[in-house]
């Protein structure tokens, strides 16, 4: 499934509108590591010649360097080409980088011509449509090209042909359906595992109340809210409110969604007789199907913070199975 971090978008879309302005810029990827690393492999970074920067690549003072080398015209001035920090332990301590750990970018020259503008403007549209882009870069030849995706790949990076494959896509999404106590702690938890938690609830005051920091609040009717928001392979759809009329509005449209997990709130009977409503909603038996409720895994969870952690347990679950089924397809398309 897809893994990439708001961060790395923003890198992204930055380019995208130095771009737009006319303005050259460089882009870094880190695509290998040794040791202690505080950022991960597929980490991104842009600058531009004014020493704007965007992202980060450890977190120290590689990025300090690394500007003053492209600015100097030391790195990357006409092509791509890689780059190692870190060799020694004297230079990891230099540079921040802990326990002796280094590693190795891939920085780019982004001019604004043309070819680059297609490119990263292709990347921004399909990044705000919340779908996958797998993006290459060929070293030796001096080429980039990007090819739409459905399915997440890791990043790849050959050191003999220097050639760098990398995936970027949406990053999970939470949406929850109401406002509630159990909501809270369960955005807060999503929250502490990367999700972007987005809540929904038409009930204003609801809305108003809740005071959880870094989630977007939407108040609107649930369907128009699902279609809008969450109708993709990295979303995740639960609803919390225990009124049917707000959660079957909700789930009548996130079960016809790519969403990988749909979920509701409620004991055996009620989630039985929700299951009869929603075929009343002219619900196929496979769409129904799709639905998990009572939602969570069975941990013998009653209060909210217990019930908010059967949750997110069931979709971890759910979302680690979804993405071994990618990965065995692919493995046998590839056959």
């Amino acid at each position: 499934m897809w893994q990439m971090q708001a961060v790395d978008e923003e890198v992204l879309n930055q380019v995208h509108e130095w771009l737009s302005a006319d303005r050259a810029c460089w882009l870094a990827t880190v695509v290998e590591t040794w040791g202690s690393s505080p950022r991960p492999v597929g980490s991104l970074l842009a600058c531009d010649q004014d020493g704007h920067i965007q992202g980060s690549l450890s977190g120290g003072c590689v990025e300090d360097d690394l500007l003053e080398k492209l600015t100097n015209g030391e790195l990357a001035a006409n092509a791509a080409q890689q780059f190692r920090y870190g060799i020694s332990a004297e230079e990891s301590e230099k540079f921040g980088l802990p326990c002796g750990g280094s590693l190795l970018i891939v920085v780019e020259p982004v001019p604004p011509d043309a070819e680059h503008k297609a490119h990263f403007a292709h990347l921004h549209e399909r990044l705000a449509e919340r779908k996958s882009v797998r993006r290459t870069v060929d070293l030796k030849a001096g080429t980039f090209s990007h090819s739409d995706t459905g399915h997440f790949e890791p990043l790849s990076w050959d050191p003999d042909r220097q050639r760098l494959g990398h995936t970027y896509g949406p990053e999970f999404q939470l949406f929850i359906i109401g406002a509630g106590m159990v909501s809270r702690y369960l955005a807060e938890m999503a929250k502490m595992l990367d999700y972007r938690v987005t809540v929904c609830d038409p009930r204003e005051q609801f809305i108003n109340d809740f005071d959880v920091q870094g989630v977007t609040l939407v108040n609107d009717m649930p369907d128009d809210a699902v279609k809008a928001h969450a109708d993709d392979p990295a979303s995740a759809i639960v609803a919390l409110t225990h009124d049917p009329r707000i959660d079957d509005m909700g789930m009548m449209e996130a079960l016809k969604t790519k969403a990988f997990y749909i979920g509701a709130m409620g004991s055996s009977r009620t989630s039985a007789s929700r299951r009869e409503r929603l075929k009343e909603l002219d619900l196929s038996d496979a769409e129904i199907g799709r639905l998990h409720a009572p939602i969570g895994l069975p941990i013998g969870s009653k209060t909210p913070p217990e019930i908010a952690i059967a949750i997110l347990a069931e979709i971890t679950a759910v979302r680690k199975q979804t993405a071994d089924q990618a990965h065995h397809q692919l493995a046998s398309a590839g056959a």
